[in-house]
């Protein structure tokens, strides 16, 4: 049976679009203005961490999160294989869109990491009239000169993940290293988080067609510039996997989009940012409620 959360922390399991279903779950109380957050690459929802959320919802949002398909507990396509593309950026903006429509929301704030950020440039460009305001964050457009990897970070990120937990462990570590923010470096924390991850759903070939999906997905910029909405674009200065400059020509296609560049960030949110994020994209949705 499916429903709409009441309650602080109540859970909706399932949205499903055409085939797929997609679990996700609610946070905060349904009057408030919704807020749905949208992982990266091979990331689960528990990557927005309960404590982290719980800021959002503090700062005035009820808050959703969920799984995109071939990670977590949504749907995966093993079926499919990692030969070639199985789906689309554009199919998981209708998965975020199914989500939504579970939810009972018409119309919602959307923050995206990463890939995330892909996804809901997309909403913006074909689905306006369900969002709120937009936020991408460490993301980039698609083209070809902006947002490129560092060569480590290129070779790390096609490597693939040891399948022993142990391993996986020592695998994010050294991503982190590789690009995540260089201070605080937690390695605790980063084997705790990692670790409820493997143990809740390891799935490496699920971030392999992801990948395909972003590698076979065009250009934004031109469609971009259509786009008439509250645009928030925030990257950290720090980010050796999407370079900066995918996030400048974000915010330079999107006409009145503002770019925040964050001291210190790297292609990860550590809790030392969390305060930042959130004062960021509450100033930006808050206002676009109330213009």
């Amino acid at each position: 049976m499916r429903f709409r959360a009441k309650k602080y922390g109540a859970t909706v399991p399932y949205a499903l679009h055409d085939d797929v279903e997609l679990y996700y779950e609610t946070f905060g109380f349904d009057a408030d203005p919704a807020l749905l957050l949208i992982n990266g690459l091979g990331s689960q929802c528990i990557n927005y961490r309960v404590e982290w959320v719980e800021r959002f919802v503090a700062a005035g949002f009820f808050v959703i999160r969920f799984d995109n398909r071939d990670v977590g507990l949504s749907t995966g396509f093993d079926d499919a294989g990692t030969a070639e593309a199985a789906y689309t950026l554009e199919d998981m903006a209708g998965d975020a869109l199914a989500v939504l429509d579970a939810a009972n929301i018409d119309r919602a704030h959307v923050l995206g990491l990463s890939m995330g950020g892909m996804i809901v440039q997309l909403l913006a460009i074909h689905h306006a009239d369900r969002l709120r305001s937009v936020t991408s964050m460490m993301s980039t457009t698609g083209d070809g000169d902006v947002g490129l990897p560092s060569a480590d970070a290129l070779e790390h990120i096609f490597a693939p993940s040891p399948p022993d937990k142990e391993g996986y462990l020592q695998h994010q570590i050294t991503s982190i290293r590789t690009w995540g923010s260089p201070v605080p470096f937690d390695e605790a924390w980063i084997r705790m988080t990692n670790g409820e991850a493997y143990d809740r759903a390891f799935h490496p070939s699920g971030q392999a067609r992801q990948l395909l999906a972003v590698r076979a997905g065009p250009s934004r910029t031109d469609a971009l510039r259509g786009v008439r909405l509250p645009f928030l674009v925030l990257h950290g200065d720090q980010d050796r996997l999407v370079d900066s400059s995918g996030g400048r020509r974000t915010a330079e296609a999107v006409p009145g989009a503002r770019f925040e560049l964050i001291e210190g960030l790297g292609h990860d949110y550590p809790p030392a940012y969390w305060d930042t994020i959130v004062g960021l994209v509450a100033e930006h949705a808050h206002r676009a409620d109330h213009s």
